[in-house]
């Protein structure tokens, strides 16, 4: 079984969509279980209903999860497998205060080091401990050995016991650590791999160690994803917003971390050809102007009537109306404000009223006429417009600007509006 787990206290970013995605399709390739788990330990930052929005957006972007589990469900759980740790030993009481501990991080910054807790209070009698009314956390024992394991992006990575510490696994409140708490639901929840951001990189061994102090026998496997510039700043929600489809942030936010054999692509082609050596090992840096790029393609490849719907329509004529407009916008929003204006009150300036009101009539009166060629010379002969005259008033009367695409190609998609454009 594979899971996405995010934290609802910030939008839902370019980095969380990326984990998202890998983990569904890796669970495909698999044939695994995927579901979805809230990491909501740390109720002070929890933001009103961000989990929720994390959900939809995992629907919106076609990642299907068989079921949802809450980390504070489990909180009954942490609490018992830390006991059984302090009564075997493996864990123990610590009275350090938060002032302390922040002094002695302080003098490692200072001193170059890495900070290693000094085991102050592993190893306190037995009274001290049973009769001390000051707040404590508990820590587990650092491993008396070398944690070694696989990354499938990273390869074979060791971490020493000072390196893993004697970390903290329930904080003073007695609530989880965030490490504590996700090693014992991967165990819950039998997860067979995690795959997640660099930076929970050194949490790792943390969690094998856990897993290995309360007789977990089962391995777990890990890939690391390397980096992305500046994505806790790329907010899905907002890119969405601006216009972006859905199928393009997907389909960039894998190809920022995946060789690809094509650079348009969906979501299923990427469940067909992935595997773990075709991930690049390098960080890589958000560009706009490629997601501009893959937008615009996604945009030429979409279903007219698809199309339609992001410009206020339900209509394929107007989906390939829209498409004509594709080499001059590269988003939704944008691709909309070239469509909307076509069906709002013109503003006419006094040079072209004449002529405007002359075509107006014209057009009310008449059949409908299929083809430009023979709806452009009725008028003319009609209205007995010059050609500078008329082009001009029948391009604001038709698009509601003075310049822009073929009025022929245009009218193709148009013809079945004209009488409400014209009104």
């Amino acid at each position: 079984m594979l899971r996405f787990a995010f934290c609802p206290t910030h939008d839902m970013h370019i980095g969380d969509l990326r984990v998202a995605l890998l983990n569904y399709i890796v669970a495909k390739k698999r044939e695994e279980a995927f579901i979805v788990r809230v990491d909501d330990g740390d109720k002070e930052s929890i933001i009103e209903k961000k989990d929720q929005e994390f959900l939809d957006l995992l629907g919106l972007f076609n990642i299907e999860y068989s079921q949802i589990i809450h980390q504070s469900q489990n909180f009954k759980f942490h609490s018992a497998m830390a006991l059984q740790l302090l009564h075997e030993k493996k864990a123990f009481s610590c009275f350090c205060s938060d002032e302390w501990l922040e002094k002695k991080q302080k003098e490692a910054q200072d001193a170059a080091q890495e900070y290693c807790y000094d085991d102050a209070c592993r190893n306190l009698p037995a009274e001290l401990v049973i009769d001390n009314t000051a707040p404590f956390r508990v820590r587990i024992v650092r491993p008396n050995d070398t944690i070694t394991f696989h990354d499938k992006i990273k390869g074979d990575v060791s971490f020493t016991p000072d390196q893993i510490d004697s970390f903290t696994i329930l904080h003073q409140d007695k609530t989880p650590s965030q490490e504590f708490a996700s090693s014992i639901d991967d165990m819950l929840n039998d997860i067979s791999l995690v795959i997640r951001e660099e930076q929970l990189f050194f949490s790792a061994p943390r969690e094998i160690h856990i897993r290995q102090e309360l007789g977990y026998d089962k391995e777990i496997e890990y890939a690391h994803l390397p980096a992305i510039g500046n994505e806790d700043s790329i907010s899905i929600k907002k890119l969405l917003e601006d216009g972006y489809l859905p199928e393009a942030i997907a389909n960039y936010a894998l190809l920022l971390v995946l060789n690809t054999p094509k650079e348009i692509f969906t979501l299923q082609e990427a469940q067909e050809w992935f595997t773990f050596d075709k991930i690049i090992k390098e960080p890589s840096a958000f560009n706009i102007k490629k997601l501009r790029q893959i937008n615009k393609e996604h945009m030429k490849i979409m279903d007219a009537t698809e199309l339609s719907r992001y410009v206020g329509f339900a209509d394929a004529e107007i989906g390939e109306l829209a498409r004509i407009y594709l080499d001059k916008v590269s988003t939704t929003r944008e691709l909309k404000s070239k469509i909307a204006p076509i069906f709002e009150p013109r503003v006419i300036p006094q040079d072209l009223k004449k002529s405007i009101s002359l075509l107006q009539t014209i057009i009310a009166r008449s059949e409908h006429i299929e083809s430009y060629d023979a709806f452009e010379t009725y008028l003319m002969q009609e209205s007995g417009l010059s050609e500078d005259e008329f082009i001009p008033a029948l391009r604001l009367l038709l698009t509601n600007t003075h310049e822009g695409p073929e009025l022929a190609k245009i009218y193709k998609y148009l013809k079945n509006y004209i009488g409400e454009i014209v009104k």
